[in-house]
């Protein structure tokens, strides 16, 4: 039985998450509205401070599998004051070996139980761009819906990809 822990990244796992981060980017770029060549220019003090900086409101979580690294989700709070009722999930990712065992859902549900701890949220947003069906199917299983969509929201090279963009109330 695989040893599996979901739990708050940190400035110490800034090397693995980087990797983890480059990896999503370089195997699935469609998933992502980042590309590997923005994110692989970020040198590893700044991926340490993003870890670092983020408080209560921000945060990247991490699946490990074995002590290693395989999955991440993260959440950012709007700090506008009229926007401070909604936060975003970014940052989705599983290794393709880590799937198939729950970890996803199980990150997810991690992170909306810290969402939902925080004072003066009323919905969460995210975005999945419509190639990506699994993910989409996991994220109405936790009672996201779709509330529009955006064509042509993602360009790689001369190929476009339509984005759905989904939302939790709280």
């Amino acid at each position: 039985m695989s040893d599996v822990q979901i739990r708050r990244l940190t400035a110490h796992d800034a090397e693995a998450f980087r990797e983890v981060r480059l990896r999503s980017l370089r195997e699935d770029p469609a998933a992502f509205t980042n590309s590997l060549e923005e994110f692989s220019r970020q040198p590893l003090e700044r991926v340490r401070a993003r870890l670092i900086g983020e408080g209560d409101d921000d945060f990247m979580l991490g699946a490990f599998l074995d002590g290693e690294l395989v999955g991440t989700v993260g959440f950012y709070r709007e700090t506008a004051l009229k926007l401070r009722h909604k936060g975003h999930i970014v940052t989705m990712y599983v290794t393709p070996e880590a799937r198939g065992r729950g970890l996803g859902k199980a990150l997810l549900q991690e992170a909306l139980r810290r969402i939902r701890a925080i004072s003066g949220l009323k919905q969460v947003l995210l975005g999945v761009v419509t190639t990506q069906s699994s993910a989409r199917r996991l994220y109405e299983s936790l009672g996201f819906k779709v509330y529009g969509r955006e064509p042509d929201a993602v360009k790689i090279g001369d190929e476009y990809f339509a984005e759905e963009f989904m939302l939790l109330k709280l």
